[in-house]
């Protein structure tokens, strides 16, 4: 009874954040509830007993990646408004379902794989010693993929803070910050 209670509040909690995450339009909300979203998500393992998992979760994603999204946030002027281009709807969501159709077959091939076995039999070694067993043997290939994105991510935030802005905002006023964003919100003359 316990773990269903557990269960229901914590996916409750869980998708309250990440809804929290996409619907915001402060980037800072949104970082803070992208985090509470990855610790609820590690109250799962809890749950379900993989002590491992769940620390494993805290300290990666909401330790790790939360800090390097933070530090990429850094780079970016946050007191502009965003405007986004509309594209071709059908290209978009095209690319999106090729790349849905490849994660999932790149991450369960080893899963319905027959030929894919691991060393050394489950079950002999603690939790951690059988999480490192089938990640290194069975999962070799989808954990190379996920630290080759985290690769290209960190090479593309590193390329997109690299361009330069004009004016420091840490050493701007508030008042200054404010007029900045009013002329940039004039609609400019057409000469």
């Amino acid at each position: 009874m316990f773990e269903a209670i557990a269960f229901y509040l914590f996916a409750f909690l869980t998708i309250a954040m990440f809804y929290i995450t996409v619907t915001t339009s402060q980037a800072l909300y949104a970082l803070t509830a992208l985090a509470a979203g990855m610790i609820f998500i590690s109250a799962f393992f809890f749950i379900l007993g993989a002590d491992f998992l769940g620390a494993v979760q805290i300290v990666v994603y909401s330790g790790a990646v939360m800090a390097l999204y933070a530090f990429g946030m850094m780079f970016f002027d946050t007191t502009r408004e965003v405007k986004e281009k509309k594209g071709n709807q059908y290209l978009v969501v095209g690319l999106a379902t090729i790349s849905a159709v490849l994660a999932v077959l790149i991450f369960a091939a080893p899963i319905i794989s027959d030929n894919i076995t691991a060393l050394y039999p489950a079950g002999t070694e603690g939790n951690t010693q059988e999480v490192g067993m089938v990640l290194f043997t069975k999962y070799l290939v989808p954990f190379e993929v996920a630290a080759v994105m985290l690769l290209v991510a960190m090479i593309a935030g590193i390329v997109l803070a690299g361009k330069k802005m004009d004016e420091s905002l840490t050493l701007m006023t508030e008042e200054e910050i404010k007029d900045m964003r009013a002329e940039k919100m004039k609609p400019k003359d057409l000469k």
